[in-house]
């Protein structure tokens, strides 16, 4: 079953008898999986479980959802707003790559490219064990910022800080545990969280925003809120370079993407007023091949496209496969993080939270 077909189960859309019954089957697995979690939560907020600190200060970036949130865009924001005033290093237990000279980041693929490329001023540490991965920053580098990417789960390295992205297209998971929802964890862990930031917003209803919210603060009243989008900047093209968004409305595109929320990839493209004629959904973390490629290119040359557009992410993964003879040319929507309320209590909120912590090293 691929990632849009489970998508179709567990949120219902999928009906019938055989689907109920496998519903009912991910449901009985996920009590068992949920009775894990709130034992392993319970024994490290007792402290029967060891949380190992570190000198330097640990500020998590993560969530309460499988699949795209939105944290990696937050992670950038977050790293190159403090990177001007500490050394800061960013922690993901990621995917290693290979080295390859169309990359202009060496050795890694996924997120973690993403994250060297756009953070140059910070080390990215990859390692699964993010304890061992703070030593490492901060015996070798002298870090003085650990900044967690997808941490709020990985309760080992102890944080000062910790930050929750709420998608706001889908932000609870249809509201089961996986795997009969998209929950990592129960909602009430969010009383863990010092901030949320809902990411998307732009693609929600006003009255949707309103409900998370009000949801939000009954599980934690004091719970600081921003909300963001993700706002495109242009396109990034191997052969062309950069394309404005301008440009982009008089293209003919053919999107593809293997991401956590491929929808709000294709909405992003659609609200852009852009011509999108077709699409092709590939699950999360798709180990691409030159076959998938080929796919790709003979759908979009079917319907005339004259761009293949993807997600940064898919791009650290197809760039070394794509040569002079693939046509029509591929690009990758370039977006950022920008606030549409709440920066500034977020932004104290960090402030003072470090203030406290570096100050007494």
């Amino acid at each position: 079953m691929n990632q849009r077909d489970w998508h179709n189960l567990v949120s219902g859309r999928r009906a019938g008898l055989a689907a109920a019954f496998l519903r009912l089957l991910l449901g009985i697995a996920a009590c068992t999986y949920s009775l894990v979690i709130r034992l392993r939560n319970l024994l490290y907020s007792k402290g029967w479980l060891k949380a190992h600190r570190t000198n330097a200060a640990v500020i998590s970036i993560g969530n309460i959802t499988a699949g795209g949130t939105g944290k990696t865009p937050l992670v950038i924001w977050l790293c190159n707003q403090l990177s001007q005033n500490y050394k800061c290093a960013i922690l993901t237990r990621g995917y290693r790559g290979t080295e390859n000279s169309k990359l202009k980041t060496q050795n890694f693929f996924d997120e973690p490219a993403i994250l060297a490329e756009s953070c140059p001023d910070a080390k990215v540490i990859v390692n699964p064990d993010r304890v061992a991965g703070a030593a490492e920053a901060v015996g070798r580098f002298g870090t003085k910022v650990l900044i967690m990417d997808d941490g709020f789960q990985h309760r080992r390295l102890a944080r000062d800080l910790d930050i929750i992205a709420i998608d706001a297209t889908r932000p609870f998971g249809y509201g089961r545990i996986l795997p009969a929802g998209l929950l990592r964890e129960p909602v009430a862990a969010l009383k863990r969280a010092d901030a949320v930031v809902i990411t998307r917003s732009d693609q929600a209803a006003e009255a949707q925003l309103t409900r998370l919210e009000h949801k939000i603060r009954h599980i934690k009243a004091d719970m600081i809120i921003a909300t963001s989008i993700h706002a495109p900047v242009c396109a990034e093209s191997a052969d062309a370079g950069q394309i404005s968004l301008e440009e982009l409305k008089a293209k003919k595109i053919f999107a593809f993407c293997g991401i956590g929320n491929p929808d709000a990839f294709l909405n992003t493209i659609k609200n852009l007023g852009a011509n999108l004629l077709g699409s092709k959904i590939f699950d999360d973390h798709h180990h691409y091949t030159d076959d998938c490629l080929a796919q790709v290119c003979e759908q979009a040359e079917r319907i005339e496209a004259d761009l293949v557009l993807t997600t940064q992410k898919d791009w650290t993964k197809i760039a070394p496969l794509l040569s002079a003879e693939k046509r029509p040319p591929f690009a990758y929507l370039a977006i950022e993080i920008r606030f549409s309320a709440g920066e500034d209590k977020l932004r104290r909120l960090i402030e003072d939270t470090l203030a406290g912590k570096i100050s007494q090293q």
